[in-house]
């Protein structure tokens, strides 16, 4: 349909200032963050859109190793995507945009419908009005301009980009009406204080939110006049592309071709078509710890407390609990985040400065710097309890229906003892139900695989030991999630 509006949700970010939470393996559009609720980042940013007209399924990109994350959180909130495209590696948002407009103009083959470009890693406080405002931008988008939301600015930051308007920026907040986009003078990259300040008082700069609305012909018209280098090899890697379960897998040697550039920089910043609306729906781009508790709901004293914190005489203050008891006693202006294998303790003024240490945890090869304790796999996840020189503990969750690949290792045995659920064992070709408290050991060079054939999660321990206990110490026969 014509009119109609994809939202084009972009995953692609690791989220590294938000460590120890968030990490490259599970970076932080994947948890839930700004409430104590249970909907990740992604699952609200599709969420908030619900109410806009003609809104159709949405078209999602992110990075390989995080499909099954995507494909879950999808399937919690009932949505089935257009499609997930599959980054072999970030590229930054030009390429990414381009993927998603080739492959609905090509693939899909809508009647040239309009793109709503989202991250999926911010807030938005208020969903009403962001509808709004996405709907009072429709008719410029449909008249060909690319019209970009820019969040009025409420203190000189220096951390976003900025966009200036050809006119004062008209408040929309307080009045839910809304005046006609104006034209795009500049995009601004991040300035310093004292060229912010100055741009608040002309009082036509906003943030650049990275929300963009356009149709796709249009889009794709613009990057091949400004980024021709980047449309020519995102049509390769996408016509070399494969299908693989519900995704769709970019060729990799044909993406690598292909510029790590922003949107901004290769298409905002040069053309003459772009308008702007301002946003005041109540945008953060989660940037930091302190961000994120500017934004969180606080006691009276200013506290953010979420898990189990006891807390006394204690101010302005994030806490933040994932598994053990955190104990806060007269402190003010700090962080502090527990996880299963690390813990954040920081002045709020320091909090930005969280990336040299993730960089540090990166050269030593540290594992807290990519991973966490859990592990999400497709069929469930497991949890690295203790270890050893030559063993090591797990505790393994399996989802109802699931299975793992039937596979073997060369390196080490397991032992497997259920403490929860029922399992279907293979060994060597033998099927075997296991219930609670019952185990089974499987030997080193053993075909084996566990199923979950019941309707509740199967959980288990599982206790391997061996000369090399690594992941890459697996040998799949068979796997239903097409891993090789």
């Amino acid at each position: 349909m014509k009119d109609s509006i994809i939202p084009i949700i972009l995953c692609g970010g690791t989220g590294t200032r938000l460590w120890p939470l968030s990490r490259a393996s599970y970076p932080k559009q994947y948890w839930p963050l700004n409430d104590n609720g249970e909907e990740s980042l992604l699952q609200k940013t599709q969420l908030r859109l619900i109410g806009l007209p003609c809104l159709a399924a949405p078209l999602i990109v992110c990075n390989e190793e995080h499909r099954f994350i995507v494909a879950e959180q999808m399937r919690q909130i009932g949505i089935k995507p257009m499609g997930i495209l599959l980054e072999p590696t970030g590229k930054n948002t030009a390429p990414a945009i381009t993927l998603a407009a080739l492959y609905i103009q090509t693939i899909i083959r809508e009647e040239d419908p309009l793109l709503l470009i989202l991250a999926a890693d911010h807030v938005i406080h208020d969903d009403e009005l962001f509808r709004q405002t996405v709907q009072a931008s429709i008719a410029t988008a449909k008249e060909g301009r690319l019209v970009s939301f820019g969040v009025v600015p409420t203190a000189p930051e220096t951390g976003f980009g900025y966009i200036e308007a050809a006119g004062t920026l008209t408040s929309t907040s307080s009045k839910r009406n809304f005046a006609d986009p104006l034209s795009v003078v500049c995009f601004v990259e991040k300035p310093n204080r004292k060229t912010a300040k100055a741009f608040l008082r002309t009082g036509r700069f906003s943030w650049n939110s990275g929300i963009f609305l356009f149709r796709t012909s249009i889009i794709l018209n613009e990057l091949r006049s400004f980024a021709p280098i980047i449309l020519k090899h995102c049509r390769n890697s996408l016509i070399k592309s494969s299908i693989d379960l519900d995704f769709i897998r970019i060729d990799e040697k044909a993406f690598e071709e292909c510029p790590s550039v922003a949107i901004d920089v290769a298409v905002m910043e040069k053309t003459e078509i772009g308008s702007i609306l301002p946003l005041e729906a109540g945008w953060s781009d989660v940037g930091s710890w302190s961000a994120l508790w500017e934004i969180s709901e606080q006691d009276i004293n200013g506290n953010f407390i979420h898990g189990r914190v006891i807390q006394d005489d204690v101010r302005n203050c994030y806490l933040r609990s994932e598994h053990r008891l955190v104990v806060g006693l007269g402190i003010e202006d700090l962080v502090v985040v527990e996880t299963d294998d690390a813990v954040l303790i920081a002045r709020h003024d320091r909090a930005q400065n969280i990336k040299k240490i993730v960089n540090q945890l990166k050269r030593e090869e540290s594992l807290e710097g990519k991973a966490h304790r859990r592990i999400y796999r497709p069929w469930g996840y497991y949890d690295g309890i203790v270890n050893g020189d030559r063993w090591q503990v797990k505790k393994i969750q399996v989802k109802p229906g699931a299975t793992l690949s039937l596979q073997m290792h060369h390196h080490r045995s397991e032992h497997w003892i259920i403490v929860k659920g029922t399992a279907l064992v293979t060994k060597n070709g033998k099927e075997e139900l296991i219930g609670e408290n019952q185990s089974v050991y499987i030997p080193l060079g053993c075909q084996h695989r566990l199923s979950n054939p019941g309707r509740i999660s199967v959980e288990l321990i599982e206790v391997q030991s061996g000369s090399y206990l690594g992941e890459d110490d697996i040998i799949r026969f068979e796997d239903q999630y097409g891993r090789s």
